[in-house]
């Protein structure tokens, strides 16, 4: 399949990168095709048309992707201060988190496991229905780019933490809404059975925030290698309902900024039309 990685508040990775993306689903319809998008954030924007550009290239996610990993740089930002305790996290503090859970996604592709999944079985256990492909990731444990774990953790700490809202890479509660799917990757020398125990362990404890009308939504990966510099590491996706907050909040931008018509005239002029814009709105509020 293919893995396309781009921001959705610029001009480039959401511009050219759908066309990008729609131009490879043409030519190649039934490979998988997974995006790692980052979303603008609500607190930190770099550009004034981020609410556009973002709805202008959901509005073919929506179609295209089969898989869609959605990465918030506030939630990132958060991690840094919060949990890293950076006081002045750069890009590339950023890029280390994103590039952990990339790594950790893809793992079973590269290397062997004692239970391996790869990209088409993580979309076929995933996405319930074809819209639904928007997933929060998650990676434990979580560290920054100079220091090494000094603790090893124990697999009932890691699933603990894995569903913890303060490890996941967008800016959503999932508190707020349900799983309806949930994959989970261990990386590391484990005993499968105490993964299963484990995963159960969480279903049942917090039954209310999965869906009830799917059975057993947790997908579980194990993998032997773990990554460098730890002993055992997991890596969590989960496509929860919870997801609408980002799409709520650009879409409540693009609502005032279109209202009034603002900026408008930097897209007609490249050819575009306003009814483009009125269809992207309605695909994503729904």
């Amino acid at each position: 399949g293919f893995q396309v990685v781009h921001s959705l508040g610029g001009g480039t990775g959401s511009g050219l990168g759908t066309l990008v993306i729609s131009k490879l689903r043409e030519e190649f319809a039934d490979r998988v095709m997974l995006t790692f998008s980052v979303f603008p954030s609500p607190k930190v924007s770099d550009t004034v048309v981020e609410p556009y550009n973002c709805t202008l290239s959901m509005h073919q996610l929506l179609e295209y992707t089969d898989e869609t990993v959605c990465i918030d740089n506030e939630a990132l930002y958060d991690i840094c201060f919060r949990t890293l305790k950076l006081t002045t996290p750069t890009y590339g503090d950023l890029n280390h988190l994103v590039s952990a859970t990339m790594s950790g996604i893809t793992t079973c592709l590269r290397f062997p496991g004692q239970l391996n999944s790869d990209l088409r079985k993580i979309a076929v256990n995933m996405v319930p229905f074809p819209r639904l492909h928007f997933f929060v990731p998650g990676f434990v444990p979580l560290t920054s780019r100079g220091s090494q774990q000094y603790r090893a953790l124990t697999v009932p700490e890691l699933t603990q933490q894995m569903f913890d809202a303060k490890n996941m890479m967008t800016a959503c509660d999932p508190r707020h809404g349900r799983y309806l799917t949930v994959g989970a990757i261990f990386r590391g020398r484990m005993s499968m059975k105490e993964v299963d125990e484990q995963m159960l362990n969480i279903q049942n404890k917090n039954s209310s925030y999965f869906a009830e009308w799917i059975p057993n939504n947790c997908k579980t990966a194990v993998c032997d290698i773990p990554p460098r510099g730890l002993k055992m590491s997991a890596t969590f996706l989960g496509n929860t309902t919870a997801v609408q907050e980002v799409f709520k909040r650009v879409s409540e931008q693009f609502t005032a900024m279109f209202r009034r018509k603002a900026f408008l005239h930097w897209y007609t002029g490249e050819g575009m039309d306003e009814m483009e814009f009125t269809e992207a709105e309605s695909n994503m509020n729904d």
